[in-house]
């Protein structure tokens, strides 16, 4: 069938969701192309089935491809029945599902078309909900991955604690936290919903196109990753700028920490109750400090954000990279789901956590450079380190690179799929 879409008629289309069938978004460049379709225009009765459009080079019209089936056979699944989700919680599986992190990203020609369109930047892109379910959506589609996980940046919700960010490319602060009357100045807003509303509202999207199809994953950075940038101001090896106030005034230290602590709090039960189904916390620099280190200065703090979650039949994920060598102490942390770094051997980390806690993990990204033979080794090594036990989520050590082609991320997934089905 064929869809009489003008370029105009895209661009007024383009602000997209407003309920859960409206019309998405569309990229005006040519191309693959997603589109979620609404009864309006939809002739079939699965009004939110994403599908790839195809535009002619000469023609003015769009045309539907039949979508990638998903390992279930595309049939539509009950929130208990989703793969990923039983994996979160140590239930056997038919197969191992897989995602990636950052697996909506610079890779895929698709999103950065995307991220092209409007104000252009990263930023940008996360704040406007239509644009940001687009790319949340592409991955789903072009990989076939098991688990969507929602767009966004992990120090977003610092913005209206007063804090202004930017990205040039990686974030800044313009004026870092180092003193008392700086962590005195920190807001923690009460509506986390009001202070970043386009977060709820990408979410609410994507359930009403995903329903059925893949879980939402929610995600927050893990307090100390936060404290992190917010008092060396931009990205570091070290965050020495943070070490000093640890190491020289625990007590500032202990205040800044409480603060976003609680702001990280609020900020996870508002995704929880906008409708995520899962919570990964990212503690990307939890693995800078020496395990006493550890269970003194990022411990607590990841406890009591857990402990203060909301959350019903809502899998917590805590993925503490660097930390495979202190997975006693990880494990304390009281998440459901542990991901892994490719540092550490997976099935080693298993016999160390028990059969109670799920794992995700743990491909090294460059491999993704690898040959399409040399992957499926990969995986196939990994998947015999977990020797068929159940709560396994495959996935990379860390986030996919931009310069991997796509076709080795596709190709990646298959396999996870075939080789683990029992």
């Amino acid at each position: 069938m064929t869809l009489e879409l003008s370029y105009h008629d895209q661009q007024r289309n383009a602000k997209g969701l407003t309920g859960g069938t409206d019309i998405i978004h569309k990229e005006s460049i040519r191309g693959s192309k997603l589109l979620g379709v609404s009864d309006e225009r939809a002739e079939t009765p699965n009004e939110s089935m994403l599908h790839y459009l195809h535009e002619s080079e000469s023609a003015s019209f769009i045309q539907f491809a039949e979508p990638i089936r998903h390992p279930t056979g595309g049939n539509r699944l009950k929130s208990t029945e989703y793969t990923f989700l039983k994996a979160c919680w140590c239930k056997p599986t038919d197969y191992v599902p897989v995602w990636l992190m950052r697996q909506a990203g610079r890779y895929l020609k698709q999103y950065r078309n995307v991220r092209a369109q409007g104000g252009g930047t990263f930023l940008d892109l996360c704040k406007d909900p239509a644009r940001a379910a687009e790319v949340t959506i592409q991955p789903i589609d072009i990989l076939n991955a098991d688990a969507a996980i929602l767009f966004s940046d992990i120090l977003t919700p610092i913005e209206p604690m007063g804090m202004a960010l930017d990205f040039m490319p990686g974030p800044v602060f313009e004026k870092p936290i180092r003193t008392a009357a700086d962590v005195d100045a920190l807001i923690v807003p009460e509506d986390m919903a009001q202070a970043v509303s386009y977060v709820p509202a990408i979410s609410k999207r994507l359930r009403a196109v995903f329903e059925g199809r893949v879980p939402l994953i929610g995600f927050g950075g893990a307090p100390f990753t936060l404290a992190c940038y917010m008092v060396e101001g931009k990205g570091s090896k070290n965050f020495a700028e943070l070490k000093k106030m640890m190491y020289g005034d625990f007590k500032l230290y202990d205040a800044l920490m409480q603060k976003v602590t609680e702001m990280d709090r609020r900020y996870l039960n508002m995704q929880i109750e906008a409708g995520v189904q899962a919570i990964q916390i990212f503690d990307t620099w939890g693995g800078l400090l020496a395990p006493h280190d550890f269970e003194r200065c990022i411990l607590p703090y990841v406890k009591q954000l857990i402990g203060g979650l909301d959350r019903k039949d809502i899998p917590i994920i805590y993925f503490c990279k660097g930390g495979g060598g202190m997975l006693e102490l990880v494990k304390e942390a009281g998440a459901d789901v542990l991901g892994l770094d490719w540092h550490v051997n997976l099935g080693k980390a298993r016999d160390i956590l028990g059969p109670d806690i799920a794992v995700q993990g743990n491909l090294d990204p460059t491999v993704l450079y690898a040959s399409k033979d040399y992957i499926e080794h990969e995986v196939q090594r990994i998947l015999d380190e977990n020797v068929g036990r159940p709560g396994f989520i495959f996935n990379l050590g860390h986030g996919i690179l931009p310069t991997v082609p796509p076709e080795n991320a596709i190709h990646m997934v298959e396999c996870v799929h075939r080789l683990s089905r029992n």
